[in-house]
């Protein structure tokens, strides 16, 4: 690859990408372009700004992406119930196309030749953010350092930043106990202290979940209202998409709901343990289900269910902007036709648990399923036929096996 005349990186402010903009503008003579999301991960952004600036970065872009995140990226995410390996709610995994959407789209504006992320070459990251950005554009350049560069220990990057005059925080001058991602879905923490599965987290760990121990001792219940399988409403007070989602982490984080310990498979081939908080998603994914369960036919929704691990394992490898992923999109955003109304939940010690669900448009009919008398709305007699038809080819295979045998 050709040394690059302008480059786009995904910059955070913290002490690695910082080295990464020097690096770039040392190794390769070039321009450097930051770009900062703002996805709701809870920390102040100017400081970045600020720190780019006296680094000598060309141009400086720092955005607020929390409502496009949500809206454009999260529920339509959600409206899938879309769990990797039955468990993860694929938040760190969700935010990478976004990124990668964004440094492509600036890299354009201002006529950069490429891009390039602080991802390291053993996680997934590095997949995600490069898959997005060559399905947006085929020609990008993207630059890895972490897979090019000599800076292979704590101890190297220091030395690197003291060199090049980098500002390092007296916290990071030692090893960091935990390696932390996080966003407006989720906190993800891994590395160090966590890397022995056998060994259990320690509390410290926990960014916004407070230990279920320290929870309230009385259940909070609260209702999230649906339209076309997003929530639009908490207690009747519509919220965009970013408010409802901190709501809902606010809550969650309160009652001690949404943490999760996982040993993951990765898509580059080794296995993983994290500590992920995804208070306000595990409402929403429990809420969400509730009301499905009262709108959502049979047939579309055992069918839903069946894509649903596929469709986030897509999500997890870096496929956003694959066809695949927006074929199976297209049929889950066609079962949320109908998923419109509200559900209760109570939220106490760990868990969200759905109480109640009402809608307009549910397929529940109480008429049919009452074990009073149903004034013929459903005849017992039908269900005679229905049993033997299905029975036929299970007597036939039984018949032959006895013959068989005899």
């Amino acid at each position: 690859m050709s040394a690059p005349k302008k480059v786009v990186l995904a910059y955070s402010g913290g002490l690695d990408t910082s080295i990464i903009l020097k690096w770039l503008q040392t190794e390769y003579g070039c321009e450097v372009v930051t770009f900062t999301a703002d996805l709701g991960q809870g920390e102040e952004l100017e400081p970045a700004r600020a720190k780019a600036e006296m680094m000598g970065a060309t141009e400086i872009h720092i955005e607020d992406l929390r409502e496009e995140f949500v809206r454009d990226f999260v529920f339509p995410m959600f409206r899938a119930n879309a769990l990797y390996e039955g468990l993860y709610l694929l938040g760190t995994s969700i935010a990478r196309p976004l990124i990668s959407k964004r440094l492509v789209e600036i890299a354009e504006a201002c006529g950069a030749d490429a891009v390039a992320h602080g991802a390291t070459g053993k996680g997934n990251d590095q997949v995600r953010f490069e898959l997005a950005a060559y399905a947006l554009n085929p020609d990008i350049k993207v630059i890895a350092p972490w897979r090019l560069w000599d800076l292979s220990s704590r101890t190297k990057l220091i030395d690197f930043a003291e060199k090049n005059q980098i500002p390092i925080a007296k916290n990071k001058r030692g090893e960091a106990p935990f390696s932390v991602d996080a966003n407006l879905l989720h906190t993800s923490s891994e590395g160090r202290v966590l890397e022995d599965p056998a060994e259990e987290a320690p509390e410290y760990v926990l960014q916004r979940v407070v230990p279920v121990e320290q929870a309230p001792n009385e259940p909070e219940l609260i209702e999230i209202s649906f339209e076309k399988g997003d929530a639009v409403a908490i207690n009747g007070e519509a919220m965009s998409p970013a408010t409802i989602l901190t709501k809902l982490n606010e809550l969650g984080g309160k009652h001690g709901i949404g943490v999760l310990d996982l040993v993951e498979n990765r898509f580059v081939g080794m296995k993983s343990r994290g500590i992920y908080e995804t208070p306000g998603g595990t409402i929403l994914l429990e809420a969400h289900r509730g009301i499905e369960q009262i709108t959502l036919d049979s047939g579309a929704g055992h069918l839903k269910d069946s894509i649903m691990p596929r469709y986030a394992e897509l999500i997890y490898n870096g496929f956003w902007f694959s066809p695949e992923r927006e074929m199976l999109q297209a049929l889950i955003d066609k079962s949320q036709e109908h998923v419109t109304g509200t559900v209760r939940l109570k939220l106490y010690k760990g868990s969200a648990r759905t109480i109640a669900r009402w809608s307009e448009q549910s397929l529940y009919s109480e008429a049919h399923v009452t074990f009073e008398d149903d004034a013929g709305a459903y005849n017992q007699e039908d269900a005679k036929g229905f049993i033997q038809l299905n029975a036929l080819r299970l007597k036939l295979l039984a018949a032959r096996n006895r013959r068989l045998k005899g």
